[in-house]
């Protein structure tokens, strides 16, 4: 179990940031056999991205909502988002296309989502908590006394973008 860090902790990061959150919303969950298959699929690919630190995956969140679980992936940029997702050797692909096969045989019962952000600004702070969220992915440090309040950390808390045309 992780231990908790006391204190006032924020995060600090310097590149393009990306926050993609993806997840599954279960419409019948007496259905397993249409949407265990998309479920265990999600650990396989956070495993595969987390043994490769050339993928520009920093990290994520497990969280399950009202209709099913989702993760927040913090990326170093979008173009490795979309390569990882249009890579047909890695895990993505193929779970992509198998759980369209299984959609197209009971439509409605398992839907998918995703969003993705990119972050010009980003601001945090954690006060006595175990390591999480953005920090985790990226690095924790204390919240300094110039940042003593959130608009402070805001001000600071500017990413920077390369040029989103640019590989």
């Amino acid at each position: 179990m992780a231990r908790i860090i006391p204190g006032r902790m924020t995060h600090r990061y310097d590149g393009e940031l990306v926050v993609f959150h993806i997840g599954m919303q279960i419409n019948r969950w007496w259905r397993p056999d249409l949407w265990l298959p998309a479920f265990f699929a999600m650990p396989r690919m956070l495993k595969e991205l987390s043994l490769d630190p050339e993928s520009g995956f920093l990290g994520y969140e497990l969280l399950f909502g009202g209709g099913g679980p989702y993760v927040v992936q913090y990326w170093s940029s979008v173009e490795k988002l979309y390569a990882y997702a249009s890579a047909p050797s890695q895990e993505h692909r193929p779970a992509w296309t198998r759980f369209n096969r299984v959609a197209r045989k009971a439509p409605g019962a398992v839907g998918v989502w995703h969003e993705t952000f990119l972050v010009e600004r980003a601001e945090s702070v954690y006060v006595s908590t175990k390591p999480m969220g953005l920090p985790q992915a990226t690095e924790l440090v204390p919240v300094g006394r110039r940042q003593d309040r959130a608009a402070a950390r805001f001000a600071e808390g500017q990413t920077r973008h390369g040029d989103p045309v640019a590989s």
